[in-house]
């Protein structure tokens, strides 16, 4: 998606956003019922994984999906920062945490955000290459103009300074990392408009659709069963996700992209 297309897109509407609240505890209720399906998921191998959660949430935000994964066997970390808030001096200390669980392992880290946390994870892993292994976003707004959202507000409150639309900047976001890279993204979502969360088609990227809210993407099932069977891929022979074995109404995969 070209950062054209998209230059119009507004944030979603007053009514998907007053859903949001009501909507989540219902995904994570379902995610308890289903927790005998997704731990039918193959074990992973064992490889470290850093997320990061969204706007103004902590690592608590992120328990459900870190535990989750726990079990099947990832080394799993928390992005170790607290609340997150985009002030100067994130990044660069995201950048160390990486480098730090890398070394410890003496393996390539897998990144998984939620909202701004996959920015973040994005932009890690541009930068730190030769330490990651995949990125996997959750309604992440990396594409188009990130005002396109309803957080616009508390991302200004937050980080002190004015969200504003640099065209440069919109453009450096909006490129993928140069590792198998997957959004998860859902048209009701009620805080960031979802064409702003979609990958150029590229060998090594996806856009996975799924129905979900933007609070509860987290605690969502099909969302966790996503990002556990891309943490399974291998990023030598990566392709991506397969969705013809299960109902066709749980997932959609982004046609547009290259195969």
């Amino acid at each position: 998606m070209s950062t054209e297309s998209t230059a119009e897109v507004r944030p979603p509407s007053p009514w998907l956003l007053l859903a949001e609240g009501g909507r989540a505890p219902w995904e994570y209720a379902a995610t308890l019922a289903a927790m005998p399906w997704l731990n039918r998921v193959p074990p992973g191998d064992g490889h470290p994984v850093i997320v990061y959660p969204g706007l103004g949430a902590s690592e608590l935000s992120t328990r459900a999906l870190r535990s989750y994964l726990g079990r099947l066997g990832y080394a799993t970390y928390d992005w170790g920062l607290g609340r997150n808030r985009p002030v100067p001096g994130v990044m660069e200390a995201c950048r160390q945490r990486v480098l730090d669980v890398a070394s410890r392992h003496g393996r390539k880290v897998s990144l998984v955000g939620w909202s701004l946390g996959g920015v973040y994870a994005r932009e890690l892993g541009k930068h730190l290459q030769a330490q990651t292994r995949c990125v996997i976003t959750l309604g992440s707004p990396f594409s188009g103009d990130t005002r396109a959202t309803n957080a616009t507000r508390a991302y200004e409150l937050m980080g002190g300074r004015p969200a504003r639309h640099d065209p440069e900047r919109a453009e450096r976001l909006r490129r993928a990392p140069n590792v198998p890279t997957t959004s998860i993204y859902s048209k009701s979502d009620g805080v960031v408009a979802w064409q702003c969360s979609l990958n150029d088609a590229a060998p090594h990227t996806e856009n996975v659709e799924i129905h979900a809210s933007h609070m509860g993407l987290g605690v969502n099932p099909l969302a966790l069963f996503i990002v556990a069977d891309r943490l399974r891929q291998d990023p030598a022979q990566w392709q991506r996700f397969d969705a013809q074995a299960l109902p066709r109404w749980l997932f959609r995969t982004d046609a547009g992209a290259a195969h």
